[in-house]
């Protein structure tokens, strides 16, 4: 025992603390460090649609959970230095440390331990592990320079097989985290021959195959997926290797097609495929839609969407459908309903999903324009049919349509009968599938069990299939269907209420009650079809980027309706279009519109393409020179108030030309009479029909003759100008804004400040809609407009008064009485501005 101590430095000293340090502290914490490896491993949640990780990614969340595991691997390492110091396991123990401190995502304390190892052990190829394990704690805090200066130092290095191949693993690690797939994949390559079983190989030979799928070299990945089953790997990477070999499988004839296909049906017939069959089916279409099989392919989605549980999947395939329908058929409602369906499956990180999201918006005020000109032009053209006339075309549809209905039960009923005799191919489910969505059962139909299961999500939300679902805690927030129809049936008049007994009504009868049989009704009519000709345009030009379509738009419009007012800005997209495919025919557009539109905007445009910019940089000198006449006129100095507006007008015509307009028209309110102001207003009204300004200028010119009623009424109400009388000052405010206190104390606070000798009090009143907040009294008039001008200097920029409309004056005893009396608030304003104000 005595030779066993640590400051003993004998053989059998040393045999005992290398053989203990070896076989309990730094094997239990070694255990240990391999347990929380295989709880990260578990914790790994796989999308086989996506590249798989190299190494989990950790996480603060997940460290927790093993708290206890790298706790006991810290505690068994401590141990072991502690009792064992002379012993060679020492820096393997301060190695196991550092990857405790490394799972329980103690970034900062890893990092000092793997330096320590690497500047104190004397063991390079542990030195060399320390530092591996240091640049791997490098990339996960994403500090990417640290990390990549540990790698050129490590490449420099002579490293044992192991840690080379570790290396490799790191930096390929490192560049999928990046998203370098070049890099990633040559890091992989290069680990390849060094690779064990325990390295799980079948896993790496699967990333190597869909890296260089992603990459585009699809016989390097067939050769990587075949080396991935060769390893007989886990069922799920197996399953999906076989998948994505049919992906990249070179199809040089019609025999190498068949063969694919061959495939797809063996494995949809293996029972153990049975809940992959969703995503079977999805690489089925996928596969068809290479060989330009739309059809084929589009039915093969439909069974994707419907033959599992995963939303992601279910997504994929009704986006898939959506594209095919926007992109090759150009059928754009079905469209919007599968990309609705697309959206409402996909989850949250779905790559793309904005941009899906875009798409989704635009089809939907596509289906609404492409609609609104359909809807309406039917009934035009019906408005000018008579009775008769209308009764027989619904009549031939509705023959037709029930010939078409008849037919397809029966290629139904036939193809059941040929299934049950057992003709079937191995893809008979698919056409009878497909069969069934078109017949008239609604749960034979794909796309209208898809659109209704949206429908009920959107209403219902997630809930749990349950007995009395309708009575859950969720559906308590959502209005019941049925009484929100009886609430709108209650609105109806009982005239119009249908009776149980009644007979069912005559359908052309309906129809006949929404055509539009006034000139004002077609009218309308006409320009919901404009409008949506001129959006459909813009929807083709700018979102969808279709030229073509766009241009057929654009010329309806200018055909259809020649006095649009949209017609200059239509022109010049034309001219634009035609100029990109340069056919000859935007000379014609630009002359046409340079000859009936020469002073729209659009016309100066074309002749000077600076002429937004020019007309930019005149606003902003306009802006200038409105800003200096616009103080002279709030000092009331009108008349270089008005040569200065006149000066920025004569400078041109810009986007600001309004404004300044406006500002001459409230110049001339002051120095000409009223009637010529309410003109000047009315002129300015039409002149700028579609600017911001005109409902302003709607409001100065009904003030302006309210005006006028109240001074014809303020005729009959006298005033009597007294500068000796007591006098009083006044608050004026709405009462709505319920700030009588914080005045009141505003005012107090005043006078205690200001006025203490006067012993001036406060006190309301309220006058229509407004409380007034009076402060009394004063000697005489020069002492309250004293008083007047100081609060208007010091307190108006104050709160409460900076933050809300208030009216200040000043007035006497007698004359309040007579405002009181008579509510001539106006008419008061009206004299104190001409016998008080300087």
């Amino acid at each position: 025992m005595v030779g066993c101590s640590i400051e003993q430095n004998t053989i059998t000293s040393t045999i005992f603390h290398n053989m203990t340090a070896r076989f309990n502290g730094y094997f239990y914490a070694k255990e240990g460090a391999r347990e929380v490896e295989k709880m990260i491993l578990k914790s790994l949640d796989d999308d086989h649609n996506k590249i798989l990780l190299i190494y989990p990614r950790w996480d603060t969340v997940l460290a927790k959970t093993y708290k206890k595991n790298t706790d006991e691997i810290i505690k068994m390492a401590s141990i072991s230095i502690q009792r064992h110091p002379n012993s060679r396991w020492v820096d393997d123990d301060y190695l196991m440390v550092g990857l405790a401190r490394l799972y329980a995502c103690d970034w900062q304390n890893a990092i000092l331990t793997f330096k320590y190892v690497n500047t104190k052990s004397h063991d390079i190829h542990l030195r060399h592990t320390a530092l591996l394990n240091l640049a791997r704690t490098f990339t996960e805090m994403k500090d990417f320079d640290r990390a990549e200066e540990t790698f050129r130092f490590l490449e420099k290095e002579k490293l044992n097989r192991a840690n080379q191949k570790k290396l490799y693993l790191e930096k390929a690690n490192y560049y999928q985290i990046r998203e370098d797939y070049n890099n990633m994949v040559q890091n992989l390559s290069k680990a390849d021959t060094l690779l064990t079983r325990q390295d799980r190989k079948g896993r790496i030979y699967f990333i190597l195959g869909q890296v260089y799928q992603k990459l585009g070299f699809n016989s390097e990945a067939y050769n990587f997926y075949k080396k991935c089953l060769a390893t007989n790997p886990d069922y799920e990477i197996d399953f999906y290797a076989h998948l994505n070999m049919a992906q990249v499988t070179q199809l040089d004839n019609q025999r190498d097609i068949r063969q694919v296909r061959k495939q797809f049906s063996k494995m949809l017939k293996d029972t153990k495929n049975a809940d992959f069959k969703d995503k079977i089916y999805f690489e089925l279409g996928e596969f068809e839609r290479k060989q330009s099989n739309l059809k084929e392919a589009v039915q093969e989605y439909k069974l994707a969407a419907h033959a599992g549980k995963n939303k992601r999947i279910k997504g994929m395939a009704f986006l898939r459908i959506g594209q095919i329908n926007f992109d090759s058929l150009k059928q754009y409602k079905p469209a919007k309903l599968y990309y609705d369906s697309a959206v409402a499956s996909l989850p949250p990180d779905f790559e793309n999903l904005a941009s899906i999201k875009k798409r989704q918006s635009v089809l939907g005020e596509f289906v609404k324009y492409t609609e609104t000109i359909i809807v309406n032009d039917s009934l035009l053209f019906y408005a000018s049919l008579d009775t008769a006339q209308i009764r027989h075309r619904l009549d031939s549809i509705w023959a037709m349509n029930k010939k078409e209905v008849v037919t397809k039960k029966k290629k139904k009923k036939r193809i059941t009968e040929d299934t049950d005799s057992g003709g079937g191919s191995a893809f008979s489910s698919t056409t009878a599938s497909s069969d069934q969505s078109s017949s008239g059962w609604y749960f034979g139909s794909s796309d209208l069990v898809a659109t209704g299961q949206n429908e009920f999500h959107r209403v219902w939300g997630s809930i749990v299939l349950e007995d009395n679902w309708r009575r859950s805690s969720r559906s308590a927030a959502v209005s019941d269907p049925t009484a929100v129809a009886a609430q709108q049936l209650d609105k109806v008049p009982e005239a119009v209420k249908p009776e149980k007994k009644e007979a069912q009504a005559d359908p052309v009868k309906i129809l006949i009650a929404q055509l539009p049989k006034t000139e004002a009704q077609r009218n309308e009519a006409l320009a919901k079809i404009e409008d949506a000709y001129y959006h459909l345009g813009d929807l083709y030009y700018f979102n969808l980027n279709e030229k073509d379509n766009a241009s057929q738009s654009y010329e309806k419009l200018v055909a259809r309706f020649p006095a649009s007012e949209r017609m200059a800005e239509v022109l010049y997209k034309l001219y634009l279009i035609h100029k990109e495919k340069n056919d000859g025919l935007a000379e014609g557009y630009a002359a046409r519109l340079q000859k009936e539109f020469s002073t729209s905007t659009f016309a100066r445009i074309l002749v000077n393409p600076d002429y937004i910019k020019e007309t930019t940089a005149l606003a902003e000198k306009q802006k200038l020179m409105y800003k200096e006449a616009y103080k002279l006129y709030q000092d009331n100095n009108l008349k270089p108030a008005m040569e200065g507006v006149t000066e920025a007008l004569e400078a041109g015509e810009s986007s600001f030309t309004s404004q300044l307009d406006l500002l001459r028209v409230l110049i001339m309110a002051r120095t000409e009479d009223v009637s010529r102001y309410q003109y000047e207003l009315s002129e300015f009204i039409k002149k700028y029909p579609k600017d911001p300004l005109k409902k302003y200028a709607e409001q100065l010119a009904s003030a302006s003759k309210d005006f006028v009623v109240k001074m014809e009424k303020a005729k009959g109400i006298k005033f009597i100008a007294d500068a000796k009388a007591p006098h009083l000052f006044v608050v004026v405010y709405s009462s709505a804004e319920r700030i009588t206190g914080p005045v009141v104390d505003a005012l107090e606070k005043f006078n205690a400040d200001e006025y203490t000798k006067l012993k001036l009090t406060t006190s309301n009143v309220g006058l229509n809609d407004n409380t007034l907040t009076l402060c009394s009294e004063f000697p005489n008039k020069e002492t309250a407009l004293s008083y007047y001008y100081k609060f208007i200097t010091q307190q108006q920029k104050s709160k409460p008064f900076s933050n809300y409309k208030f009216y200040n004056f000043v007035i006497s005893k007698d004359n309040f009485q007579i405002l009181y009396r008579n509510k001539a608030l106006d008419e008061y304003l009206t004299f104190f501005d001409k016998n008080y104000q300087k």
